[in-house]
């Protein structure tokens, strides 16, 4: 650690312990690698099923973190009403075969309707959120006195604004925090919220805070629910990532095995024109609704107006040579293994340090 990370983290909230209200309290830090998970009552982990969110879990337990502590989160971006438009099929099942290899409890999380239904408003209210929790589903209603009814009808746009690009606010922002917001274990304790993000990623996130208040927390309120947010991978190299992955023998997910240099959605909307060509020849019953879609609304994922049907013409799809990670690419159970083994052995994938764009930025 250096030293200046050392003050911030360490000496500082120290000296602001031992001189009561002498310094004003500082919650905020651009760097902090290191913090003492111990402080805290719940550990909740974005888990995507991407390098970097499993990254941040592999982080955790290097640190010692109890496992009884920590719990994984995933948000199914499709939800669980039949909607398939833009999540790999087997992602959600991958994420159970991680929680069960590490022996964390998972919980699901989802906008009724997934990110579909939200595409296809028309004057209408956005749908119920779905928790998962340790007590059971919560289903959560809109307060449709707070709010008017809207209308979509067009894709997420390239940006870094969650104004234009909604399908990270509506499919995984909102719902996780409706999940901290709505659950009453988490009043009067300490929850460190995790997510993997990293700086190297975009020049956006090249600004976040390493620690800072989360959105939901209400220390100073009624709740008493105090919420860190925390990225502990935030400062790594992407060499970095996959030498922890390798390190735990965890196996690379199979987006990268296929040559993708990120695990966001199938469909995500920042696919580059090589994935779009390749979507479009290995998985064509996921290009085709996206491209009707297009043609339905009149309005282009890409903000040039070129529609993906054009875009997949102008580059040769990748060559996928990882037969096996093709063949589960398009299932919905996982069965290959999680860890590697003799006859699976750990190598660097295909799109490992990829300069094919194909996820938020």
């Amino acid at each position: 650690m250096e030293t200046h990370d050392y003050d911030d983290v360490r000496v500082l909230p120290e000296l602001r312990e031992q001189l009561g209200l002498a310094l004003a309290p500082r919650d905020t830090y651009f760097s902090a690698p290191e913090i003492d998970p111990s402080e805290y009552d719940h550990i909740t982990i974005g888990m995507s099923g991407g390098k970097d969110s499993i990254a941040a879990l592999l982080r955790l337990l290097d640190l010692g973190v109890d496992r009884d502590r920590l719990e994984l989160w995933h948000h199914d971006v499709d939800g669980r009403e039949g909607s398939t438009l833009m999540d790999w099929p087997f992602m959600a099942d991958y994420n159970r075969k991680i929680a069960e290899a590490f022996e964390i409890p998972l919980y699901f999380s989802w906008l009724e309707g997934g990110l579909e239904g939200e595409l296809c408003k028309e004057n209408a209210y956005s749908k119920p959120h779905h928790i998962e929790t340790p007590d059971g589903l919560m289903i959560l209603p809109r307060d449709e006195r707070r709010s008017s009814p809207g209308t979509r009808l067009r894709f997420p746009q390239q940006s870094a604004s969650l104004a234009s690009r909604w399908c990270s606010s509506a499919g995984k922002i909102d719902v996780g925090r409706r999940a901290l917001n709505n659950q009453v274990r988490f009043n009067n304790k300490k929850v460190l919220f995790v997510t993997g993000e990293r700086r190297q990623e975009s020049s956006n996130r090249s600004r976040y805070n390493q620690l800072e208040r989360h959105a939901c927390d209400r220390r100073d309120g009624r709740k008493a629910r105090h919420v860190d947010a925390w990225r502990p991978v935030l400062e790594f190299s992407e060499e970095q990532v996959w030498d922890l992955l390798q390190k735990h023998q965890l196996l690379p997910p199979v987006p990268y095995r296929l040559g993708w240099g990120r695990s966001s959605c199938l469909g995500c909307v920042f696919s580059s024109q090589v994935i779009w060509s390749t979507i479009a020849a290995y998985f064509p019953d996921k290009f085709g609704p996206i491209a009707k879609y297009e043609q339905q609304f009149g309005v282009t994922i890409h903000r040039n107006r070129i529609q993906i049907v054009d875009i997949a013409k102008q580059q040769r799809p990748l060559q996928i040579d990882d037969l096996e990670a093709l063949k589960q690419a398009m299932e919905t159970a996982y069965t290959l293994p999680v860890f590697a083994t003799p006859e699976m052995p750990w190598h660097m994938p295909a799109g490992a340090f990829s300069t094919a764009s194909c996820g938020a930025t």
